[in-house]
């Protein structure tokens, strides 16, 4: 795809800022705008609109099927947070605190990992236990044994289909990475924004 810039208003953060419509040099179809979710907001700055909305249908997709594998996995209905709560606690073998997992998953709301824990020690899943001042929650034998079967069906169902799309391994990496430190710019911003 080659870019074609197109001028657009400015704002008071980028005095000459320029809108890049996607052109496909093997296409005769008429230039076409990037794919945003907020078009208004695409005026300040299309490419972080566009990935802002790359990140929201892909972190929805992501969700969806954490569930979904879950619930093929033998569990009962458990939302996302839930599913990532438990994988965190099955990692690397150790015993964690709610704020352990709480920075782990960069969650900043601490009571829905309080409810988590909760749910998931209640269907058996989740057991923790007080060390001094602290509660360190583990997988029980029943929760280690269901991030299992979810892995058996995520090889199954997504893994292989994955390999399929031949995506260099390094490009990966990168893209996680880039993700990693777009998160840290969105922390930086949200306290600039708590602030005014």
């Amino acid at each position: 795809m080659l870019a074609a810039p197109i001028p657009r208003a400015a704002s008071r953060f980028a005095p000459h800022p320029v809108v890049h419509k996607m052109v496909d040099a093997k296409s005769t179809r008429p230039l076409r705008s990037s794919i945003v979710a907020s078009a208004h907001l695409a005026e300040q700055s299309q490419e972080l609109s566009e990935l802002e909305y790359g990140i929201i249908v892909a972190s929805a997709a992501l969700m969806r099927w954490m569930e979904r594998c879950m619930k093929a996995s033998g569990a009962v209905e458990m939302n996302a947070l839930d599913v990532m709560v438990l994988h965190n606690l099955a990692s690397r073998g150790r015993a964690k605190r709610q704020a352990d997992i709480c920075l782990l998953l960069n969650i900043e709301d601490t009571h829905t990992v309080t409810y988590a824990l909760k749910k998931l020690g209640k269907l058996g899943l989740v057991e923790g236990e007080k060390q001094g001042k602290e509660m360190f929650y583990r997988p029980t034998e029943k929760g280690g044994a269901l991030c299992r079967e979810y892995a058996d069906i995520r090889r199954e169902c997504l893994i292989a289909s994955f390999e399929n799309l031949n995506i260099d391994p390094d490009d990966i990496h990168r893209l996680a990475g880039l993700l990693r430190a777009m998160s840290g710019l969105y922390d930086q911003a949200a306290r600039a924004a708590t602030s005014l």
